[in-house]
């Protein structure tokens, strides 16, 4: 189960909103061995796609540097879906390389009418995918 506060939620909805029709990225960090998602770290869509994501290289290798530093691994990996329901395609499947993190998706689909969204969050480890449970707390 994810259990995330509702301004972390907040944050990935509003990033995921703001980047459309562009695929929004980013990580939620938080200390080492504890699974507690902490800070809020949006990323730029290298990619710039409204059916892509991609993280740069050079960012990407700054944020695991200073997660290091801080004594932080990446708790939430995210990205939205711009035209399909929150789930991992093929290509989020094969890219997904940290087995202890939750991997959430959020579409907006519907985004442009501020209308419903998904919200939702799965666990990738060697290709199978498990979806799981989102507790928001206060």
């Amino acid at each position: 189960m994810l259990k995330i506060s509702r301004a972390l939620y907040d944050q990935i909805v509003d990033h995921a909103r703001k980047d459309h029709p562009d695929e929004a990225c980013g990580v939620v960090a938080g200390p080492v061995g504890e699974g507690r998602p902490e800070r809020f770290i949006p990323m730029l869509n290298a990619a710039r796609s409204p059916t892509f994501y991609e993280f740069d290289s050079t960012d990407l290798l700054k944020l695991y540097r200073e997660m290091d530093d801080r004594d932080e691994e990446p708790v939430i990996i995210y990205h939205s879906h711009t035209a399909t329901e929150a789930h991992p395609s093929r290509t989020d499947i094969s890219y997904a390389n940290e087995p202890g993190a939750h991997y959430v998706l959020v579409s907006t689909a519907d985004t442009d009418d501020a209308g419903p969204f998904q919200f939702r969050s799965f666990r990738i480890v060697d290709g199978v995918v498990t979806e799981e449970e989102v507790e928001v707390t206060a």
